[in-house]
């Protein structure tokens, strides 16, 4: 058998490793054509390249891809290959500090490695698109490994955290999920002081630290939902609901999630806009250039503002 032909049998041999928690060495050699003996062979081949394949005897035993110390040459096909390296070149541009560089000495290997013809394909997607990245506020990665790794193994965590009145205190919580809107990072947990579900900021945390103290999972909101309607109306002065007369799904292409929520009305062809702000004349603006007819709903001094954007409109087009 040749070099080329025992190459792509261990690379197939990865590939059914990876697509199924285990494997007896009889299935594998079926699945692969060969005996048990160069099932064995090709497992040790694996091993010497760094993947971690490891071996169970007896009765129901068999070979298991393993996690190791060290990250092992990696096996894409083509369209998890032109996949990662679009995905590395958008965190480039992203808000996890660090991340940026990692992303691009990663991108280069890739590179490296990757066929002629996935290279050009991949260099036409780059030629062809620009990240507009706005104004964020990075985040450290090890950061977010603390709250990802205490979310998982449900762990609770001591931070101190900067309040909107800029007061920092020590806060306690049961870690459930972190969202990102673009902007910003932020975790929702459950206040075990304040005995109530709660969103954080991430770039106001400090002193973070994952505790031993292991908590039960208990029902919770849907983490987006929940994290969406406390950044658009929790963190303001004025909290405005508007009926739009508007698909939702036309409303959601002009409001990004984390300026305002958008819901289902009882009137055909109608949506309900909720948005805070600190103030009211910015709402009534920002409401007028969705270039829909609208209702408020709530507060009722928003429709005063709404007479005063009037006014000046008409003032400026000479009508007034």
């Amino acid at each position: 058998m040749t070099v080329e032909a025992t190459t792509e049998r261990v690379l197939r041999l990865l590939t059914l490793l990876q697509h199924r928690p285990s494997w007896t060495a009889a299935a594998l050699a079926t699945e692969l054509g060969v005996t048990d003996r160069s099932v064995r062979r090709d497992v040790e081949r694996l091993r010497t390249l760094g993947y971690p394949v490891h071996a169970t005897a007896g009765v129901g035993g068999g070979y298991q891809l393993g996690a190791g110390t060290r990250l092992p040459p990696l096996l894409l096909d083509d369209e998890e290959a032109i996949a990662t390296a679009v995905s590395l070149r958008l965190a480039a541009g992203g808000t996890v500090a660090g991340a940026g560089e990692a992303a691009l000495r990663a991108l280069a290997k890739l590179d490296q490695v990757m066929p002629p013809r996935l290279r050009a394909e991949v260099r036409a997607v780059h030629g062809a698109t620009e990240t507009l990245v706005g104004p964020g506020v990075e985040i450290a990665a090890e950061l977010l490994m603390t709250l990802a790794r205490s979310c998982r193994d449900a762990v609770r965590v001591r931070f101190r955290y900067t309040g909107r009145d800029s007061a920092e205190r020590e806060r306690t919580v049961e870690p459930v999920r972190m969202v990102a809107t673009g902007r910003r990072w932020y975790l929702m947990a459950w206040d075990v002081e304040r005995d109530d579900w709660r969103t954080f900021r991430l770039d106001r945390m400090s002193e973070v630290v994952a505790t031993t103290w292991r908590f039960r999972p208990r029902e919770h909101p849907d983490p987006v939902a929940y994290v969406q309607r406390s950044v658009t109306q929790a963190p303001y002065r004025h909290v405005a609901r508007v009926r739009v007369h508007a698909r939702p799904d036309q409303v959601r292409e002009l409001v990004p999630p984390q300026v305002g929520r958008v819901e289902d009305d009882d009137r055909d062809g109608w949506c309900v806009l909720a948005l805070g702000g600190e103030d009211l004349d910015w709402l009534a603006v920002h409401v007028a250039w969705l270039g829909f007819d609208a209702e408020v709903l709530e507060p009722p001094e928003l429709r005063a503002a709404a007479a005063r954007l009037a006014r000046r409109a008409a003032a400026l087009a000479g009508t007034g």
